[in-house]
C-alpha cells in the first residue's frame, strides 16, 4: 500500500518538479498530533494550506465552538494541497473546509489559470467523498515581501471570486482589502519576514473568516 501511495505522489507532483515526499515528515507530525486530538463523533472543520494556517497557533481557541482541524503545510502549493489530500483533508470527513493555497504558487511564477484548475481538482476530491461539503476559498494575501506580486495575486483572488458566485457551496473569504490601507498593504500586520503575519494580522483574517464559520 505504500508503494501505491508513493508512486500516486510522484505521479500527481511529476509534472510541477516538486519531490511529492519533500513535506513527509510535517504532515505525519499533523497525523499523530490528531490521531489524539480529532474526534470522529463531531462535525469537523478543516483549515489547511500553506504557512499562513500553519502558524495560526491560536486558531482553534478562536472558534471554541467547533471543532477545528487545523492540518497546514508551510511551504505548500495548491499541487501540495491535492497530493496530499487524503491525509491533509479527507481523512477528518470535514463538513467543512478552508483552503489557502495561491500565495506560494504565485511566488513561484506559477499562473492564476494554473492554480485554478489545480484548486479544481482538490474540491472534486472532497466532494468525491461528500458532495455537501462546503468549500471556502481564503483569497490569497497581501504581503510587504511579495508586493510586487500584488497584480498576479489580484487576478487569482478575481477568479476565486468568481469560482465561488457560480456554485452555491463554495464562499471567498476576502482577507486582501482588510489587509490594506489606502492601497498600499499594512506595515504593522507581519513578522519580521514581511509574508507571515503576527497578532495583529490574524485578527484581520479573524474577522472575515469568523463570518463563514459559523
Amino acid at each position: 500500500m505504500r508503494y501505491i501511495v508513493v508512486l500516486f505522489l510522484f505521479s500527481v507532483l511529476a509534472g510541477y518538479g516538486q519531490d511529492p515526499l519533500r513535506f513527509a515528515s510535517e504532515i505525519e507530525d499533523i497525523q499523530k498530533k490528531y490521531d489524539s486530538l480529532w474526534d470522529s463523533s463531531k462535525e469537523t472543520i478543516v483549515f489547511t494550506g500553506s504557512s499562513s494556517i500553519r502558524i495560526w497557533s491560536d486558531l482553534e481557541k478562536r472558534f471554541p465552538e467547533h471543532h477545528i482541524v487545523n492540518s497546514g503545510f508551510g511551504g505548500s502549493q495548491a499541487s501540495d494541497l491535492l497530493a496530499h489530500s487524503e491525509a491533509l483533508i479527507l481523512r477528518y470527513k470535514p463538513k467543512k473546509v478552508f483552503i489557502y493555497e495561491g500565495d506560494n504558487d504565485i511566488a513561484s511564477e506559477k499562473k492564476p489559470k494554473e492554480i485554478m484548475a489545480t484548486t479544481q481538482e482538490i474540491i472534486a476530491r472532497i466532494r468525491g467523498t461528500n458532495p455537501t461539503t462546503k468549500i471556502v476559498l481564503i483569497a490569497a494575501k497581501p504581503s510587504i515581501a511579495r508586493w510586487n506580486l500584488k497584480r498576479n495575486y489580484k487576478k487569482l483572488n478575481r477568479k476565486f471570486r468568481r469560482m465561488s458566485q457560480k456554485d452555491v457551496l463554495i464562499d471567498y473569504a476576502d482577507v486582501w482589502r482588510p489587509m490594506l490601507e489606502k492601497r498600499k498593504v499594512k506595515q504593522d500586520i507581519f513578522l519580521e519576514d514581511g509574508l507571515h503575519m503576527n497578532s495583529k494580522g490574524y485578527d484581520l483574517w479573524y474577522e472575515v473568516i469568523k463570518n463563514y464559520v459559523d
